[in-house]
């Protein structure tokens, strides 16, 4: 293991790219200026990690942007060092460092430890900050003052260096069963319902407060949505100390102004400061077994207790008590708090809430002390349990809540896009029960696609009638599909492995690629086939590849020829002809491609069907897989007119396969639309 945090190996190179490992192989191989190895150990090469940056940055090369690879490097560092000092021990020194570095505004690098632990003492001398952790070890505060240094290059500001270290957090290994995170997503959307310019002060400050700050994530959100952080007056407890040291420095770095900002070691708030303008927390995690619903109800009580008139709180909580249905003790205090007429939303929120803990099910409640007269005996209720926490779900949550906190209820006015308005006494009727929707939302019952659904399936069905006209004109030209097929007298053909027939040169096999999950895009333009594509099990289309990312990452791959017989073997046996070709084949389907030119040559559709009888017959019966591989199937070698006589029976039978599933299609079309209309209560079947 090299001693610099700065070495990287070539799967190191791999990951700060953004690329395959076999991809830095290939750049090794072919540039002639890539950096050469600084050491070698254990049969591996280390990378000095600045050279391997500037090449990327100058070449254009991998995937990461040129302005996100000095940070990147940084964090290969960062996780380097993490390995040797611990994680914990890591993050409370770098932090340290960049506060000290914020209040004194002198430099890091080549200071020795005692001048460095001077420095800290002079500035800090009520150990509010920094002192404790950089006088603990002062060898290792010197040791890593030049890493902190690399930090404020690569982020410009020490508050910006410490936000790089916060998300990389998980990554290095800051992580026990007590802490917990919320996705950027969902940080995102509680910005958004807590609106903090609505709640700063007439003199434009906002006062903040989080009862249960952990690492100060959305203290930090809040203040720094502002348009300066200084405007803001931030009151904070946290039980744990090391990570109320670090929320105290990581608002400090954020531009809070020192005397604002006060954070408790404990679980009490610091009230003599200033009445909070918002409150956000995330209440602590339990465990399943061990959680108290009640307790997570009362802390909810706690919370409604410090908003004075015109302030907004938004707690995130386990959903089983704040959504889910409840036992008559802990259901009655989650109704004394409606009936308190502070819960102003409720809403279900997607799994993965918290990343470290994707089982744990969360939900959001926003109180609010004086709700405007329209909200007068009614709660919003939301749930977007089922939906992507995507930005247009956000946007459109954010919007149904600020809109109901700003209006309420009234006819004719917003429609929330994923909740009702739920009066107070009906959720009283519905006592214990779970805290969702009573139904659709109301923007559903009236959006467009409802309005549009009975003329949407009238047009499907005047599809299926054009379908179905277009199949009998066939029929009537055609006549009745008759192959004329017989019993066959005297001795069967001779029988050929596909084996065998690849080595005539009648087939080519041609092995199927390894493709990435980071590389599929729907809005790519290369369809991607697989055995889920094969046997019928996803719709082609679906999965598709960018052709540049294809020629970037997969320089030897090769796209499908028309009328290749694509198949698998993997989880059952499945077979598909590519008709159109410019196709990617993913592994572990293969291809059988046909020789037009070859002696006895057969034909894609007649090859299909020899494989699907001989591959069916000789697998054991109940097996999943098949018998024998697919170069072991014996096909009977067909003469040449008997191939060309079959291959138009076949080519008639799929026409007349395709004119059947174009009915099929608007039928299911038909069916879908029905479904979705008589399931929310919108369509009627007409009297007569």
């Amino acid at each position: 293991m090299p001693s610099s945090p700065l070495l990287l190996s070539l799967s190191d190179i791999a990951g700060l790219a953004r690329v395959q490992r076999p991809v830095v192989s290939t750049w090794r191989r072919r540039h002639h200026d890539f950096p050469s190895p600084m050491a070698e150990n254990d049969s591996r090469a280390w990378f000095d990690g600045h050279a391997v940056a500037d090449w990327l940055t100058s070449t254009g090369l991998g995937n990461t942007p040129a302005d996100e690879i000095g940070p990147e490097l940084v964090a290969h560092g960062l996780v380097r060092v993490a390995e040797g000092v611990g994680a914990q021990r890591l993050v409370s020194v770098l932090g340290a460092l960049l506060c000290l570095k914020y209040m004194d505004e002198k430099p890091l690098a080549d200071t020795t430890k005692d001048a460095l632990l001077t420095r800290a003492e002079h500035m800090d001398p009520d150990d509010e900050f920094f002192l404790r952790e950089l006088s603990a070890d002062p060898g290792l505060s010197a040791r890593l003052a030049p890493l902190a240094e690399d930090l404020v290059e690569a982020a410009y500001t020490p508050g910006g260096a410490h936000e790089h270290l916060m998300r990389q957090r998980h990554r290095l290994g800051l992580a026990d069963p007590e802490s917990g995170s919320l996705a950027p997503e969902l940080r995102r959307l509680i910005v958004r319902v807590a609106d903090p310019y609505e709640h700063a002060s007439a003199n434009d400050t906002l006062t903040v407060a989080d009862p249960h700050a952990l690492y100060g994530d959305l203290l930090h959100d809040m203040v720094c949505a502002l348009d300066d952080p200084a405007d803001s007056r931030t009151l904070a407890a946290e039980r744990r100390p090391d990570l109320a040291r670090l929320t105290r420095r990581r608002l400090l770095l954020a531009g809070v102004p020192e005397l604002d900002l006060d954070v408790q070691e404990g679980t009490e708030l610091e009230e003599g400061i200033a009445d909070p303008d918002l409150v956000v927390t995330l209440l602590p995690y339990q465990a399943g077994e061990s959680r108290s619903q009640a307790r997570v109800l009362e802390e909810i009580e706690a919370i409604g207790d410090l908003l004075g008139p015109g302030c907004t709180a938004v707690v995130i909580g386990p959903a089983d008590a704040l959504v889910g249905a409840l036992d008559t003790r802990e259901a009655q205090i989650r109704s004394r708090l409606i009936r308190s007429k502070l819960v102003e939303s409720v809403t279900t929120l997607p799994g993965g809430a918290d990343p470290s803990r994707p089982g744990y099910e969360c939900a959001m409640w926003t109180l609010r002390r004086g709700q405007v007269a329209n909200t007068e005996g009614r709660v919003l209720v939301n749930d977007i349990s089922a939906r992507p926490l995507d930005d247009q779900v956000m946007r459109a949550l954010a919007d149904d809540i600020l809109l109901w906190r700003a209006e309420g209820h009234h006819l004719g006015g917003h429609d929330p896009r994923y909740g009702m308005s739920v009066t107070i006494k009906d959720l009283e009727d519905r006592f214990g029960e779970a805290l969702v929707p009573p139904g659709p939302p109301v923007s559903r019952l009236l959006s467009q696609a409802v309005r549009d659904r009975p003329a949407l399936i009238a047009e499907a069905e005047t599809r299926l009638t054009e379908a179905d006209n277009r199949a009998r004109a066939h029929t009537e030209s055609a006549g009745p599909l008759r192959g004329g097929l017989l019993r066959r007298v005297g001795p069967a053909p001779e029988r050929v492995t596909v084996n065998t027939l690849i080595r005539q040169d009648r087939l080519v096999l041609v092995k199927g690629h390894r493709i990435a999950d980071e590389h599929i895009d729907p809005a790519g333009q290369l369809d991607l086939i697989g055995p889920d594509e094969v046997l019928g099990r996803a719709q082609r289309g679906d999965r598709r590849i960018d052709r540049l990312v294809l020629a970037a990452e997969y320089q030897h791959a090769a796209l499908t020829e028309p009328g290749d017989v694509v198949f698998t073997t993997a989880t059952g046996f499945g077979v598909m002809i590519d008709h159109e070709g410019a196709s990617v084949v993913c592994f572990p389907a293969r291809v059988l491609r046909v020789n037009r030119k070859a002696r006895r040559a057969l034909t894609p559709r007649v090859l299909a069907l020899l494989l699907e009888g001989a591959v069916s017959a000789n697998k054991p019966a109940g097996a999943v897989r098949t018998g024998r591989s697919i170069g072991e199937a014996s096909l009977p070698d067909l003469h040449p007119k008997e191939v060309e006589r079959l291959d138009t029976f076949l080519a008639e039978a799929d026409r007349r396969r395709a004119l059947l599933d174009a009915q099929s299609a608007e039928l299911d079309t038909i069916r879908r639309l029905s479904a979705a209309g008589f399931g929310d209560g919108t369509l009627a079947v007409p009297t007569d």
